[in-house]
């Protein structure tokens, strides 16, 4: 029998993760952003969009990763979850970022949708967290994020 109240925790999850609820959505915030501006520098802001997306992408790859392979190792805190300022995306770089959130959003959220997974259960391999404490994780990581997108897109006349 399914339980309702994993059913509807786990639907709320997904709308955190893939839906913005009081936000906009990660996605619509990079929708249309004109190629240039993606390496733009804003003067006294040290990230350009390609920057914060790179971001987004290492440090939610890393909590997926460590969520399903306890041999997972973590990048080097914090110079591993930030690109180099320089060279910046290409539109190739660019397409793979974001594929690759998608991607990685998706096997979440498959994880979070399998049956057997405990939502409460520590991860045995970690310290302490479980997949509940990682959505929460991912979900306000990149609603930060996406905030500091539109707000650079904002100065750079974009939005």
């Amino acid at each position: 029998m399914k339980d309702p109240t994993r059913a509807a925790l786990v639907a709320e999850l997904t709308a955190l993760l893939a839906g913005g609820n009081a936000h906009v959505p990660f996605e619509q915030a990079v929708a249309d952003l004109p190629a240039p501006l993606r390496n733009q520098v804003v003067p006294s802001l040290p990230y350009t969009i390609w920057q914060l997306v790179e971001h987004v992408r290492i440090a939610q790859h890393d909590i997926v990763e460590f969520c399903v392979d306890p041999a997972h190792v973590s990048p080097e805190w914090p110079a591993g979850y930030w690109p180099s300022p320089t060279p910046g995306a290409d539109e190739a770089g660019w397409q793979a970022a974001l594929q690759q959130i998608e991607a990685d959003q998706q096997r979440f959220i498959e994880l979070l949708e399998d049956p057997a997974t405990d939502l409460l259960a520590p991860l045995p391999h970690g310290t302490g967290q479980s997949l509940l404490r990682e959505a929460l994780l991912i979900g306000d990581h990149a609603a930060y994020h996406t905030g500091e997108i539109i707000l650079v897109r904002r100065l750079l006349g974009a939005w």
